[in-house]
């Protein structure tokens, strides 16, 4: 079994914009999460790209990196990721490029195929349908711009030549996995709501992996959600509401639901559903958080844990990440 005390803990922040507060709040919020991430020995903080979700405001994903590295001295941070097939692989090497050569040593960059947003806000995006049917490439191309060499004649990204940002393959499928492993990449997998495919793309991953420039052994990033609080009955009850924000958010299409409502669609197989998004998520006091996330990173065979705390309110996202802190044993 591994010790929590020896895995590297990062964290995935959705930068949640709550109902009444505004996109700059969300930000300010992100910012706190990430100093105090800094202060508790956490590795590293990233931020996913989505689009047209009202309660995510991660969109402009390298400027709010940009803004959160500002505020920050040591601290990783990065993405978790880009999706690629919404991008030229020269614009995001630009961009990411220009945020190493900003905060040099202190930058990911992991990559996604999925739009990360829905078809309607995709053809919004004015992107290639075929675009994802390109993510290796564009995934090589965009590693030889960051490189020493770029893949098309007479092309550098300036910022991004010789910088090398680490590049993690994310994915939540065995192709994500069978690519990370060609081109000798970590892999992040996105197991926080999409946990069906983990144990078989972790075991493919390891069982097809190719030592590269960038890594000479395989690394998994597994995520989970956590929701760690001073008594069980607070965590339970702060688990409780994530879950109802969830069915609401995909079941009820964001429309408002009272406490009742919510349970109800709960309980419906579509609440279901997406409650089971939710399989990997460790609930109670610091202890028994730590007990569950051991218990995971040995389910998922994982080098790194990245957690999203999931509690809705600020204080309590940075109390749970202060209770895991202290039952990893971090400073």
């Amino acid at each position: 079994m591994p010790h929590l005390a020896d895995l590297p803990l990062s964290i995935l922040d959705l930068a949640v914009i709550r109902h009444g507060e505004t996109p700059g709040q969300a930000f300010e919020a992100c910012v706190a999460i990430a100093q105090r991430a800094e202060a508790r020995g956490y590795r590293r903080v990233w931020y996913a790209e989505h689009h047209n979700m009202a309660s995510i405001g991660s969109s402009a994903t390298a400027v709010l990196i940009a803004h959160v590295a500002a505020h920050t001295r040591t601290i990783r941070l990065g993405a978790g990721g880009i999706m690629l097939p919404n991008h030229s692989p020269l614009v995001i090497a630009e961009q990411f490029g220009t945020l190493e050569s900003l905060h040099p040593g202190r930058i990911d960059l992991g990559l996604g195929r999925a739009p990360g947003t829905d078809m309607v806000t995709w053809r919004a995006m004015r992107r290639d349908p075929a675009a994802s049917e390109r993510f290796p490439q564009d995934v090589q191309e965009l590693q030889g711009y960051l490189g020493d060499a770029s893949l098309v004649p007479g092309v550098e990204a300036v910022p991004g030549k010789g910088t090398h940002v680490p590049i993690t393959i994310l994915g939540s499928s065995l192709f994500g996995a069978r690519l990370a492993a060609i081109l000798g990449l970590p892999y992040g997998f996105a197991s926080h709501f999409a946990p069906q495919a983990l144990r078989q793309a972790v075991a493919i991953y390891r069982h097809e992996f190719q030592p590269s420039a960038q890594l000479a052994e395989p690394y998994v990033l597994a995520a989970a959600n956590v929701v760690a609080a001073d008594t069980a009955e607070e965590a339970a009850d702060q688990h409780l509401q994530v879950l109802r924000s969830r069915v609401a958010r995909f079941v009820a299409r964001g429309r408002r639901l009272t406490d009742e409502e919510a349970d109800a669609v709960l309980a419906s197989p579509q609440g279901q559903q997406v409650a089971d998004m939710m399989r990997h998520t460790a609930v109670g006091t610091g202890a028994e958080v730590r007990e569950q996330l051991e218990s995971f990173a040995l389910h998922a065979d994982a080098d790194e844990l990245i957690l999203v705390h999931a509690a809705r309110s600020l204080e309590e996202r940075l109390r749970s990440l202060d209770l895991v802190a202290d039952a990893a044993g971090r400073a």
